[in-house]
């Protein structure tokens, strides 16, 4: 099956001051955040991607832009709107000090699923277009380049996690045990039977197994002998 590469964009000027930025148009990378889209684009190097599929937010794209920088093939490029920032609403553009004062910020915490942001969208409607998005995305790219194909998604903290706490087999309730950093690398194949997580929240080590063969679809008994490691340098 194909497997899916799952980016968070680098730190941007508005990670930086404690800003909930959402869908504000002009939040690009800092000089950290270029950094760590770099150091991801540099492990990623190593893995002939098939796509690169960006959220169509400046900090997404430009992350998009350096792991596409250091690939050696024509990876497939589209924009997703589906794979964009959760619509916060009117929460979008205050910092987080003066949020986590809401009444609305428990429930964020300790219950999504009942969330609907003032002004924006629920968080069960965000997890359910951005995992549809991701699994028609899969779905194609294993179709025109067979089931050894990897692909790239750059998008946002809550969308990841929200797709990773699918893939997992997590209630929306429980996903903020997810932790997704900045230019995070998660790694996600979905098999016949279930999805398989190989990675979640990596911001080191090598990735080239991944360019090796398709990954399994039944899960090793008592846990398999795992991939090749690196060569010794």
């Amino acid at each position: 099956m194909a497997t899916v590469i799952l980016v968070r964009h680098g730190r941007t000027t508005a990670n930086a001051s404690g800003l909930l930025a959402g869908r504000t148009p002009g939040v690009e990378l800092d000089q950290v955040g270029r950094d760590q889209a770099a150091a991801t684009a540099d492990r990623l190097a190593a893995v002939p991607v098939v796509g690169v599929v960006s959220s169509p937010l400046e900090r997404c794209r430009q992350t998009a832009q350096i792991i596409l920088d250091r690939q050696s093939g024509t990876p497939h490029t589209p924009v997703e709107e589906d794979i964009t920032e959760c619509d916060y609403g009117s929460w979008q553009g205050r910092t987080l000090e003066e949020l986590a004062q809401e009444e609305l910020w428990r429930t964020v915490q300790a219950q999504p699923s009942a969330v609907v942001f003032p002004g924006g969208e629920s968080m069960p409607a965000m997890q359910a277009r951005s995992v549809a998005a991701i699994r028609r995305h899969d779905a194609a790219f294993e179709a025109e380049h067979g089931p050894g194909a990897v692909w790239v998604a750059v998008s946002h903290g809550d969308i990841i996690k929200s797709v990773l706490a699918d893939a997992l087999g997590m209630h929306l309730d429980l996903f903020q045990r997810i932790a997704v950093g900045p230019a995070s690398v998660s790694v996600v194949t979905y098999g016949a039977h279930r999805p398989t997580v190989h990675a979640t929240n990596t911001d080191a080590g090598d990735l080239s197994w991944l360019a090796a063969s398709a990954a399994a679809q039944d899960a090793p008994v008592g846990g398999g002998a795992g991939h090749a490691a690196p060569p010794a340098r």
